[in-house]
């Protein structure tokens, strides 16, 4: 038997599923680990937990699989993406917690960097808006935080990396230091026209090269996975950021192609081909999957794809759960909300953390409104699920106006896909068929795609694509005045919610 492990390290678990030849998943193991808040509007994770916590998982998966490690031909990795990480070269030591990709501590150093006039050319090179989001001004705080390391880092010494490029540090054993396009293409610092780092963008943003890892395709092998990691030697030949990995999953290969996963937050990405689409209506552009035969990146056939992305959507049923105890579990909230037959007049924005596209605003916070004596929690659970599908529906009026496509279906993953309600109200407010696929764990799916195509275990992604079928397929009922009515209720509470942290 030939079969591809995939690690899916995610913002709040770290996964691993072991996938046949035939792509279809034999095994899995998850596990969560640690949030810190340290500030309002800061988030981190322990590296090193992350690190464990995906080491082990990966034993588990195989072991539940039953195979012998020699019967894997490749590891495939798909990674939160931004979330931004510096260590030592010589010990392998972070210096400082990884800034999660939520984190909203650079939002006056965006700011300053939007004053200084600098946000065409880095749209222009970058596909990106300049926002907290991405890891440029995340890599500038830890330098000019921790105690000489803005030097150490121009002498050498130490190394940034994304999570994908950590989880490859550790396995080979701090022999590889690489990443591909489709998360250095999160960094604000990677000329996505190139597929190179920048050195106009690296001077802009007061980032030293010598931290930065190598690029190269998505489909690779870029290092070894020590023997240490799985008991033999194991060449690691995908990775992808979780969203690319995604649609790569989804079979969303060709221009005008869409997939949603839904899950800490929402990200809506459409193939453009070739073409880098440099949105207009407050999106980013950004380097899909590559898979091209080549020596690094920059010789690589470039692929592009829009996206959107919505900083809240399962983290707001965890908010529900963990902080005002709604419900036990996150799949409770269908049940609860199913229970009335609207949202009774409440809307719910996620703004705990500002909010993403079309807005950029990292000054917005969350609100609820809408509310009567007669608002139940039932309610709010509903305005909650809906607020998922509303934030959805913005990005693809957005990602029509861009593309100049008309979306005529969209493809769904990860966890809240499962909720049958949200998934039929995204069909309602979209006005397109949703389509739910049998395997829904799609962001692995792509990392084991890549990895296998990387070791030539399989010798197309026309052969993966083929393998894809749909579960359920969800059909708009709703009628367009309602469908009207709703969407501009939800855009006045968006508009309510737009930079209140600036008035505290």
């Amino acid at each position: 038997m030939s079969c591809i492990l995939a690690l899916d390290q995610g913002t709040t678990s770290s996964r691993a599923i072991v996938f046949s030849e035939q792509g279809a998943p034999i095994a899995s193991a998850q596990r969560e680990f640690h949030q810190y808040f340290p500030q309002p509007g800061w988030v981190e994770h322990d590296a090193m937990e992350i690190w464990h916590s995906q080491r082990d998982v990966a034993r588990e998966a195989v072991e539940k699989a039953g195979i012998e490690p020699t019967e894997l031909r490749g590891i495939g990795i798909a990674n939160q993406r931004e979330t931004t990480l510096i260590w030592d070269r010589q010990t392998g030591e972070p210096l400082y917690n990884a800034i999660v990709w939520q984190d909203r501590r650079t939002a006056g150093q965006c700011t300053e960097l939007r004053s200084a006039g600098v946000e065409t050319i880095i749209r222009e090179k970058t596909g990106l808006v300049i926002d907290p989001y991405f890891s440029a001004t995340k890599i500038g705080w830890l330098l000019d935080h921790l105690p000489n390391a803005r030097a150490r880092a121009e002498r050498g010494e130490l190394a940034f990396g994304t999570i994908d490029t950590w989880l490859v540090w550790q396995m080979s054993q701090s022999r590889t230091h690489v990443t591909d396009p489709s998360n250095a293409s999160r960094t604000m610092l990677f000329n996505i026209h190139t597929g190179d780092w920048d050195d106009e963008l690296l001077r802009i943003l007061r980032v030293p090269r010598p931290i930065l890892p190598d690029v190269y395709p998505s489909a690779h092998v870029f290092g070894m996975a020590a023997p240490e990691f799985l008991g033999e030697a194991i060449p690691i030949s995908g990775i992808a950021g979780d969203q690319q990995a995604a649609l790569f999953g989804q079979g969303c290969h060709r221009a005008g192609m869409a997939k949603n996963t839904y899950g800490t937050g929402c990200f809506m990405l459409m193939h453009t081909g070739q073409r880098a689409v440099i949105s207009a209506n407050g999106l980013v552009c950004t380097a899909a999957a590559q898979i091209g035969r080549a020596r690094d990146a920059r010789d690589t056939e470039k692929e592009y794809a829009l996206e959107g992305s919505v900083f809240a959507a399962g983290s707001v049923v965890q908010w529900l759960r963990n902080e005002l105890h709604f419900f036990r579990t996150a799949a409770d909230i269908e049940a609860l909300a199913a229970s009335v037959p609207d949202n009774g007049g409440v809307y719910f924005v996620p703004g705990f953390t500002g909010l993403g596209a079309p807005h950029w605003d990292p000054f917005a916070r969350g609100l609820l409104i809408g509310l009567t004596r007669g608002s139940t929690r039932a309610h709010i659970a509903r305005a909650a699920l809906e607020s998922i599908a509303f934030q959805s529906a913005d990005v693809l009026q957005a990602m029509q106006l861009d593309s100049g496509e008309k979306l005529s279906e969209l493809r769904v993953d990860g966890g809240a896909a499962a909720n049958d309600l949200l998934m039929q109200f995204q069909a309602d407010i979209l006005g397109v068929p949703v389509l739910r696929p049998r395997v829904v764990e799609t962001t692995a799916l792509g990392a084991a795609a890549l990895a296998g195509l990387g070791t030539g275990l399989w010798s197309s992604r026309d052969v993966l694509a083929s393998n894809w079928e749909v579960e359920r397929r969800f059909l708009p009922q709703m009628n367009a005045q309602a469908v009207t009515d709703l969407m501009a209720r939800w855009r006045e509470a968006v508009r309510r919610s737009l930079r209140f942290a600036e008035l505290m």
